[in-house]
């Protein structure tokens, strides 16, 4: 990691605006998506507000916290990526040293806060996620193996611990089936969109999968994971025990998300020049789709029948 551009002259309103895209809010958004709903699974119904407080604030500053020092120790690749060249470390906008200084008070206050609102095993939970992002995947795996995002995706699934330990205390096999749908997730989500700017991280001498395999090779590994994925989201049905319009949702998205991985795959097998297109629609697809499934955790402890 080397240093990039001189700080330039900001006005107040364009400093604060550069601090605040460097916790990355989008990706922060996404992280709550599933902290919310588990948070209602764990309560039967309604949590807390106490809780829902606590998750809400010390979930977001934690994801702030790790991703302003994933921005700060990327900068370097950011820079070269066009996708990414514009981010306030890449750009200049935000010194190394307030960067660190940001993400460390961010990721002390994440702690403090769920800590003293919540319990130690969601601090602690919430420590663990801000070390695996900002020291397993991004100092550590990113740049070296292109099965980074699968287990450096790891830290993108400890918000379903920590809201689960949040509202009860402790931990069960349900929230650990909730982390690992989330964990199988990750790289038919993220993947396609590294095949879209392969360029981009070849450049920057980033091994993603998509750079290191052909996209046959990559889109099977899609595959793979969207099976293995959905599957898991099954096996929630017995474990939570979960009701039948969650089961609905998991089979119905299940399939929709299937059929979108077998799209690209048939597509990259046929040499399709619609490839881009078909990554693009499966990693938005993705999104929805956990969005999706993860209102259908939320909503079932109110409607649940108890199937057989």
């Amino acid at each position: 990691m080397t240093s990039t551009k001189a700080v330039p002259a900001l006005g107040a309103r364009q400093r604060v605006l550069a601090h605040v895209a460097l916790t990355k809010p989008r990706i922060v958004e996404l992280l709550l998506v599933t902290a919310v709903p588990t948070m209602f699974l764990a309560a039967g119904g309604l949590p807390s507000l106490r809780a829902t407080i606590a998750v809400l604030v010390g979930g977001a500053l934690a994801a702030m916290g790790a991703n302003t020092l994933n921005s700060v120790y990327d900068r370097d690749i950011d820079a070269v990526m066009h996708r990414t060249g514009k981010r306030p470390a890449a750009a200049g906008l935000v010194s190394a040293r307030a960067g660190v200084f940001q993400g460390l008070i961010l990721s002390v206050a994440s702690a403090f806060f769920l800590a003293w609102w919540t319990n130690l095993l969601a601090a602690g939970l919430a420590l663990v996620a801000i070390l695996a992002y900002a020291v397993g995947y991004t100092m550590w795996l990113k740049r070296r193996t292109p099965q980074n995002i699968v287990w450096g995706g790891a830290a993108g699934c400890m918000p379903v611990l920590i809201a689960w330990s949040a509202v009860t205390g402790g931990l069960t096999w349900t929230p650990i089936v909730l982390f690992l749908i989330v964990f199988f997730w990750t790289p038919p989500h993220y993947w396609p969109l590294a095949m879209k700017y392969r360029d981009d991280y070849a450049a920057a001498g980033v091994p993603m999968l998509p750079v290191v395999r052909t996209p046959v090779q990559v889109t099977a590994s899609i595959l793979r994971y969207s099976w293995v994925m959905v599957l898991v989201s099954l096996a929630l049905v017995p474990v939570a025990p979960m009701g039948p319009l969650y089961l609905a949702a998991a089979v119905v998205l299940g399939g929709l998300f299937l059929w979108l991985a077998t799209s690209l795959h048939r597509a990259t097998r046929a040499s399709d020049a619609r490839v881009a297109v078909r990554a693009m629609r499966l990693f938005h697809g993705s999104i929805t789709y956990l969005a999706l499934l993860f209102l259908a955790v939320a909503v079932d402890p109110f409607v649940r029948l108890p199937l057989g």
